[in-house]
């Protein structure tokens, strides 16, 4: 009787370790899963910076673009005719650190104001040094991801003019140049 309780419990042990077996861990899962997992991260990932994020900045810099624009022809139809690079105020040799780089990379820039008059051209030579913080506070707070990138360089160009049209608000800026722009 006692044998046939220790084959009873033994049996049920048995049984046990069979169900617990099934709902266990099963690792042709993790070998199979795993992988296909981490490909799928990493297609969405180059989905997302190669194609995606590229249409997004072209897309945000064309209707800022288009809105300059409109407000411009607004100003073109009190103005009636606009030479662009005729009064061109130019920066010379600014060097910048990029944010996150200790000091270890570089920017060397040149920049040229195109302005809408002669005037304007006077103000910021005589505010050279407001001009000059300007930019070299727009350029160092970009790191290097932003800076190395061309589609990123017109909202560079749309920041540079906002920040000086804030500081010296009768100045009228019509674009913003880079005739030099290094990276080290």
């Amino acid at each position: 009787m006692e044998q046939e309780k220790n084959q009873n419990i033994a049996e049920q042990a048995e049984e046990r370790v069979k169900e617990s077996g099934s709902k266990g861990f099963n690792a042709k899962i993790l070998l199979i899963g795993l992988p296909l997992f981490i490909i799928q991260l990493i297609a969405v990932y180059f989905i997302t910076a190669n194609i995606l994020l590229p249409k997004i900045q072209s897309h945000t810099s064309s209707v800022a673009v288009d809105s300059v624009e409109n407000g411009e022809a607004n100003a073109n139809d009190s103005i009636k005719h606009l030479e662009l690079g005729k009064y061109v105020y130019v920066v010379e040799d600014l060097i910048i650190n990029p944010a996150g780089t200790d000091g270890k990379r570089l920017l060397l820039t040149s920049i040229g104001f195109d302005l809408l008059t002669d005037q304007n051209q006077k103000e910021l030579k005589e505010k050279e040094v407001l001009v000059k913080d300007a930019v070299i506070s727009v350029l160092s707070s970009k790191d290097m991801t932003h800076l190395s990138d061309a589609l990123y360089r017109d909202t560079l160009r749309m920041e540079i003019s906002q920040k000086i049209t804030q500081l010296i608000p009768d100045v009228k800026i019509n674009n913003v140049y880079f005739s030099k722009y290094i990276l080290q």
